[in-house]
């Protein structure tokens, strides 16, 4: 069925997600396509909390910021790519996680790897959205 709306599902005939993610997102042909670069844990004077749940916030208010500077929201959130250096809380995140998302999740990756691009960084989240 082809729709003028980015559309979420997961495969009847597949495991269900194990998270707040969707197994695939289809994007309608012409949309605008937007790409962020990873979104990370500092603060607004570029200060990175100790904890990793801190910058995990710090992550979220960074991703609604860049989003709106381009009056996009999570509706038009089609792909996240999460990386951290550092066992993630679930808990915690998926808090921030619902405060930007209803039940319409987008397609999600997860890598837990030893360093980012700065050795204070915990977490890095990139976006990708798209607006019809």
């Amino acid at each position: 069925m082809k729709t003028d709306k980015i559309t979420r599902k997961n495969p009847a005939n597949m495991p269900a997600p194990v998270g707040q993610y969707t197994h695939i997102t289809r994007i309608p042909r012409n949309a605008e396509l937007f790409v962020t670069s990873g979104q990370i844990g500092a603060d607004r004077s570029g200060h990175f909390p100790d904890s990793l749940n801190e910058q995990v916030t710090n992550t979220f208010n960074n991703i609604k910021t860049v989003l709106e500077s381009e009056h996009l929201d999570a509706e038009h959130i089609i792909k996240v790519n999460v990386w951290a250096t550092e066992k993630i809380d679930w808990d915690f995140l998926y808090a921030e996680w619902g405060q930007l998302f209803s039940h319409e999740y987008p397609a999600m990756t997860i890598g837990y790897i030893t360093e980012l691009g700065l050795p204070e960084i915990k977490i890095e989240i990139e976006i990708w959205a798209a607006k019809v």
